[in-house]
């Protein structure tokens, strides 16, 4: 039976506690729009999984410090600072169903808030010598960059290949979860290779969790984001590549041809997930979904055996089994 969030959260609860109230103070400014945003920041956070991965990856592996506290603010005010420019690349009002900077402050503003924000997580760890964190941190934001950078590029073309995909999420969405994995082992004094085994364990995990969220695109419009958006936004996902590779030559210069040319057509992105479900795109999509979290777990296994290991175990399940 799956953990619920709340029981992922038992061996760590007084620390995201602590955290919270911690990386208040790391968003401090003395500049009042500056933190009057920042104020509106914390109060929308999400699930908060990144800093639960910071901390129980810190538990596998020793006695959380201070140094894991920072290591997780770093992660969130770096990831934070790449959302609040990523809704300005995007023009996108919203953010988790709330106002994004950017909707309330205008674009420019948006731009120096995320500035602000990188400024403050490379700071913080600079100024208390944390450059292991920083190191693996600042990898993960250049990653992400070229990850999104790599999908706008193939997104004109639609030519993505399987290997292309794989390597396009793991950049864009792997990488972090893999940094925080890293960072927290980072944060009580692991060594090399226990840090890159923690990395990979949340670079698969990432991998996955990516995968169910392009099923998302295919199931039902409650859950999660609006149905058929990827395909609005011309983004090829392993259920369509795979359903691609399934099709004739004219089948699939038909559907690049739609999803190029009426993609804001309802009836014709019903059409495209109506063709990748048929072609058994999302059974072959939860299969690989399903395989990588057996590769992630078995790293797992390998750590020692913990309360903070089962959470981890937990952590895994739910992102594969939440409904957005």
């Amino acid at each position: 039976m799956s953990l619920s969030i709340k029981e992922i959260q038992a061996p760590i609860a007084a620390e995201m506690d602590a955290f919270e109230g911690k990386f208040r103070q790391f968003m401090k400014t003395k500049v009042m729009l500056l933190d009057t945003i920042m104020n509106y920041i914390v109060q929308r956070k999400g699930k908060q999984l990144r800093p639960m991965f910071v901390f129980l990856s810190a538990g596998v592996f020793g006695k959380i410090t201070e140094e894991t506290y920072r290591g997780a603010a770093l992660i969130e005010l770096l990831h934070t600072a790449t959302l609040v420019h990523d809704d300005v690349v995007d023009d996108s009002n919203y953010r988790r169903g709330f106002f994004s900077v950017n909707a309330l402050w205008k674009n420019k503003i948006a731009v120096l808030v995320g500035d602000y924000l990188l400024a403050k997580g490379l700071l913080l760890s600079i100024d208390n010598g944390d450059f292991e964190m920083l190191k693996i941190v600042s990898t993960a934001v250049r990653e992400i960059s070229e990850g999104e950078l790599l999908q706008i590029e193939k997104a004109r073309k639609l030519d993505i290949t399987e290997e292309i995909y794989f390597e396009i999420i793991r950049q864009k969405t792997a990488t972090l979860i893999a940094a925080c994995c890293a960072t927290g082992a980072s944060s009580v004094g692991a060594d090399t290779e226990t840090i890159e085994k923690a990395r990979l364990f949340g670079e698969k995990v990432g991998i996955a969790f990516q995968i169910k969220d392009d099923l998302f695109d295919y199931g039902d419009a409650e859950i999660g984001k609006p149905l058929g958006i990827d395909i609005k936004e011309k983004k090829m996902t392993l259920p369509l590549i795979y359903a691609l590779n399934q099709a004739d030559w004219s089948t699939k210069r038909h559907v690049i041809n739609t999803i190029k040319n009426d993609s804001e057509n309802p009836k014709k992105v019903a059409e495209v997930i109506d063709f990748v479900k048929k072609s058994g795109g999302l059974q072959y999509a939860t299969e690989v979904m399903q395989n990588i979290v057996r590769e992630a777990l078995a790293i797992l296994d390998s750590f020692p055996e913990s309360i903070y290991r089962t959470s981890l175990a937990g952590l895994v399940q739910f992102t594969i089994e939440r409904a957005k």
